[in-house]
């Protein structure tokens, strides 16, 4: 078993392809790490993510943030994290310029493309969605669906992971679809960057101070692919067995790094401008991360406490990101032999003010009480949707359930002879995910008979 890991490795242009062509034409214009980036903008699942819940679900105002702002927000962090670090990576290991041809702007373009896509597999009404689903796989009504599954199949459905299924959009195809296989066909370097937890469903860790081991990434139709990408890039592997369990790669802590300075940050701003944050207190708590003196602050004019947030935010990212790039150096030798395994914001100077931010934010914003009964009512909807297309998909003699499945795009349905039930299942739990906030509630109305479809 490795003992540690190395960037020679680490920072690989492979991809899946089916053919050898390489693209050359491309490669004056492109690197192979933009190329990911661009692929991940032009997807359908990305387009997606601009009517899924982010802070509030459903926003009414055109201010508050979504999935597709908040994650081209991280993005832009996360390739300044990468590219900082990859200066001194590549003054460290000068080696990796060379027959490697490792530029600074790749370790940019990876992180960058990393989280633009880290939210990508999430699904309607945010981490409400993820255990709406697993409330449903592990109710009465999904019990028939599950007999011939194994335990680590069912592990995947009844702790449903986004993460897990945002690998999926990135790496599978839908033969209906396209006869070449791969997703977006990423390379390995970014597949692995944006594993945030490089292992399957099971075992459960629970309580465990390794931030890789609190979830799992993949679910079992993709583990094989995470396995071959992982021993590609000399993954350190922490599994027995058969186990699909590794160390993450080192720069996912730069994609962790930079979804929890947007959320932390951002949120936090969105809250403030909804009136659900008192400004003056909230105001407050953005300056003393900046920790400025007297004079500077007394300096400065606004127009209102609104241009004075956004003024305070552009800095106090500008800072963390400064900061988080020195805490990754620091530990880059623990992070390469595995001894290192926490989110780079807990050593942050001021994270005892991001704390109160946190717990500020869950008390004002997360629980407010108009998104707590929205996502409540998405339990309903998620687990009416999913009773539905399951029984669609598996009694198909009933002529309700087949009036299901003729609602259901047919590639969810079509699956080639020999597949499992699990597979099927995969299929059905892929089109839920799939739906933004208001086509959920608006097919979840339509099927219950809440609502009737327009015919003109």
């Amino acid at each position: 078993m490795n003992l540690s890991t190395s960037w020679e490795r680490l920072i690989s242009k492979k991809r899946f392809e089916t053919t050898d062509h390489k693209y050359s034409s491309d490669e004056s214009v492109r690197g192979e790490f933009q190329r990911d980036y661009d692929r991940i903008v032009f997807s359908s699942a990305f387009r997606r993510l601009q009517n899924k819940t982010q802070v509030m679900p459903m926003p009414e105002s055109d201010f508050v943030h979504t999935r597709l702002t908040h994650s081209l927000e991280a993005s832009v962090v996360g390739r300044s994290l990468g590219r900082i670090v990859g200066k001194s990576i590549l003054e460290r290991y000068p080696e990796l310029t060379g027959d490697k041809n490792i530029q600074e702007a790749d370790f940019g373009d990876i992180v960058a493309a990393a989280c633009l896509a880290h939210d990508i597999g999430n699904p309607p009404f945010g981490h409400s969605g993820e255990d709406a689903i697993s409330a449903y796989f592990l109710s009465e009504e999904a019990q028939p669906f599950l007999t011939t599954l194994t335990e680590a199949q069912k592990s995947d459905l009844q702790r449903f992971e986004g993460n897990a299924a945002g690998f999926r959009v990135l790496t599978y195809t839908y033969p209906a679809h396209c006869n070449l296989p791969g997703g977006l066909s990423l390379t390995y370097t970014t597949l692995a960057t944006f594993t945030k937890y490089p292992k399957e469903s099971q075992p459960e860790i629970k309580g465990t101070k390794s931030t890789s081991e609190k979830k799992y990434g993949f679910f079992q139709t993709e583990k094989a692919w995470f396995n071959t990408i992982a021993q590609e890039l000399g993954l350190l592997n922490k599994g027995s067995g058969d186990q699909v369990f590794f160390q993450r790669h080192p720069l996912a802590f730069l994609v962790e790094a930079a979804d929890d300075i947007c959320y932390r940050i951002i949120d936090f701003e969105d809250g403030l401008k909804l009136g659900l944050v008192p400004h003056q207190q909230g105001i407050a708590l953005l300056r003393q991360i900046l920790n400025d003196a007297p004079d500077r602050v007394s300096s400065l004019t606004f127009y209102d406490w609104r241009e004075e947030i956004g003024y305070l935010r552009a800095r106090i990212i500008g800072k963390l990101i400064q900061e988080t790039t020195q805490i990754f150096l620091q530990h880059e030798e623990a992070i390469l032999v595995g001894t290192y395994d926490k989110p780079l914001i807990n050593e942050l100077s001021c994270k005892p003010v991001l704390d109160e931010i946190k717990s500020l934010s869950i008390e004002l914003i997360y629980r407010n009480k108009p998104v707590l009964e929205i996502e409540a009512a998405g339990f309903e909807v998620l687990g009416g949707l999913l009773d539905a297309c399951m029984k669609a998909a598996f009694r198909r003699d009933s002529k309700h359930h087949r009036k299901i499945a003729d609602l259901i795009p047919p590639h969810y349905l079509q699956l080639p002879e020999g597949s499992s039930d699990y597979e099927r299942i995969i299929h059905i739990t892929d089109y839920v995910t799939s739906l933004t906030d208001q086509a959920a509630l608006g097919l979840y109305r339509k099927i219950k008979g809440i609502e009737l479809p327009r015919m003109y």
